[in-house]
């Protein structure tokens, strides 16, 4: 194990990492910006090293200024959480090349998967099932309208280098295409520094469902079960659960198989996370793209198996076996994980300011990931996630009475949040029969 970890990240998740650090006799480096000094995470860490202003570029995205403090602190290896710096193949190269230990994925992996037209065709010859889609980047619109004749109608639009639903849209028609595609090229400039846009096949009614793998230092991949994330707003997760309630033994089992294939085909090592598309119509699936990375909503995963995937991070990092059999997994009972975030519950925009009071609920089979408390101030300058409320009940029907009464009892004030969202999410029949995909909270809304 290393002696200590610098985390590259802030909020909840660096809580996180630091909670198992921590548990494993780890000493825990925090970073942190101007606009972060008084957040938990800064205090809880054993040590704690400014690294600039607010601003994500000149902070938390500056490789020279994390790479410094890592060097400041002693530090001999680095967890990057999620979000961030967390998919850059060039951070995760220049950590091990400053002779540190770096927890995730191979440099090599993390690039192969960060283009998607490039991990489409991979995954293609791998054997995983994708959709019809583009095979290179689309040059411009009437290179866009010949490949979406070729695809059918209607089509996704998407940044090749993008994540978190940013520069994706969707188009009906030539000339619902034409007014997109423009659109999502520049954002997709603007945010990831490419303007590389893909086009695939669009499911009228799709579930979002995801498989967490581990690959192991010997080499082999496994597959730690599902969860569903079709609980989205502007294609960005608010709810998940496992095991979902949309996919049956059978294709539970071939998605399980292929996100194997998946990290096989790019010699994964560590957390990582396969992403498909569900077709609930045709009772099949296809590739979406593979999150080198720790998810947010893990701890639905660690809840049903009992497995802390941060200390399994750690130990693959290191070259050692994990901590349990991976042969003798068996999930057991069924979460939730609800994101609470600083934001409007209507329009779902964020609702920066200061937290005048915090009480969060407990009890058994609750858990709260946070990363903010009373007298915290939420800034404009990162994503609004103040907490993970996370439940874990025998069955579904447990996990659902938990989850109400658990968002019954959180409370903020200061910044609205979604919390009242959540309440109103989990007593419609259509999430709570589990007959749901991802256009559910716009039907809500409608």
């Amino acid at each position: 194990m290393p002696a200590s970890v610098l985390v590259a990240n802030r909020g909840e998740i660096a809580r996180r990492v630091i909670r198992t650090a921590r548990q494993l006799g780890i000493r825990a480096i925090a970073v942190y910006s101007d606009a972060d000094q008084d957040l938990p995470f800064v205090a809880e860490a054993d040590q704690a090293v400014r690294i600039g202003p607010p601003q994500p570029a000149a902070s938390y995205l500056n490789v020279d200024a994390v790479l410094a403090a890592a060097a400041q602190a002693g530090a001999d290896s680095v967890h990057p959480g999620y979000g961030f710096l967390a998919e850059n193949a060039g951070f995760a190269a220049r950590v091990i090349g400053a002779g540190l230990t770096w927890v995730g994925p191979p440099p090599a992996a993390i690039e192969e998967m960060g283009d998607k037209i490039n991990a489409r065709n991979l995954m293609e010859r791998a054997g995983v099932p994708v959709s019809a889609g583009s095979r290179e980047p689309v040059a411009d619109v009437a290179a866009a309208l010949a490949e979406a004749d070729r695809i059918g109608y209607p089509v996704m639009i998407k940044a090749a280098a993008g994540g978190g639903g940013i520069g994706m849209s969707q188009a009906a028609s030539p000339a619902e295409l034409a007014a997109g595609f423009e659109t999502a090229r520049s954002r997709a400039e603007r945010f990831f520094a490419s303007p590389a846009i893909l086009l695939e096949r669009y499911v009228e009614r799709a579930r979002h469902v995801e498989v967490q793998i581990l690959g192991l230092a010997d080499g082999q991949v496994i597959a730690l079960g599902e969860r569903d994330c079709s609980v989205q707003r502007r294609h960005q997760k608010v709810a998940e659960e496992t095991p979902s309630p949309g996919v049956g033994a059978e294709l539970r089992a071939a998605m399980l198989a292929a996100a194997e294939l998946a990290g096989l085909a790019v010699d994964y090592r560590g957390a990582g996370t396969v992403e498909f598309l569900v077709d609930v119509e045709a009772r099949d699936f296809v590739f979406l793209e593979m999150n080198t990375r720790l998810q947010v909503e893990h701890p639905v995963t660690e809840l049903v198996t009992g497995i802390d995937l941060v200390q399994q991070q750690f130990l693959i990092a290191d070259g050692e076996q994990v901590s349990f059999d991976p042969a003798a997994v068996r999930p057991s009972g069924h979460a939730i994980e609800l994101r609470v975030y600083a934001e409007d519950p209507k329009r779902f925009l964020p609702s920066p300011g200061t937290i005048t009071s915090w009480s969060q609920p407990s009890g058994p089979g609750i858990r709260v990931d946070a990363g903010y408390l009373a007298g915290n101030t939420v800034t404009p300058f990162y994503d609004p996630l103040l907490a993970k409320l996370c439940v874990h009940g025998a069955d579904r029907a447990q996990a659902l009475r938990r989850a109400a009464a658990a968002v019954a009892e959180f409370e903020v004030a200061g910044p609205k949040t979604n919390l009242p969202f959540h309440a109103e999410l989990l007593a419609s029949a259509a999430f709570s029969s589990g007959d749901y995909d991802t256009g559910l909270i716009a039907r809500l809304r409608a």
